[in-house]
């Protein structure tokens, strides 16, 4: 008489795609933004997330984040004001 081996259990994964946001967040948590874009412009989007394998929100991200780099440093003490406030206002 053959015996065959007890099955393998298989341990069962969380379902769906996990968090793709900055810090494992979930991208749907996130604010919307809605904005018009020249078709020239929105087609250069669309074929860098492509090349760069990367979500066109990230990438707008990471282009926000390089022209505030970019700024004069008093454009960016202002912008850090602005942000202060507006954070200090969600807080109360």
């Amino acid at each position: 008489m053959r015996v065959s081996p007890p099955a393998k259990r298989k341990t069962a994964g969380k379902v769906g795609r996990p968090p793709a946001g900055d810090g494992g967040e979930r991208v749907k948590d996130y604010p919307q933004v809605s904005f018009r874009l020249p078709r020239a412009v929105r087609d250069k989007l669309a074929a860098l997330s492509t090349v760069r394998e990367q979500p066109q929100w990230r990438l707008i991200v990471e282009s926000v984040e390089c022209y505030l780099r970019d700024l004069p440093r008093q454009e960016q003490m202002q912008i850090a004001r602005l942000l202060s406030k507006t954070r200090s206002r969600s807080v109360q």
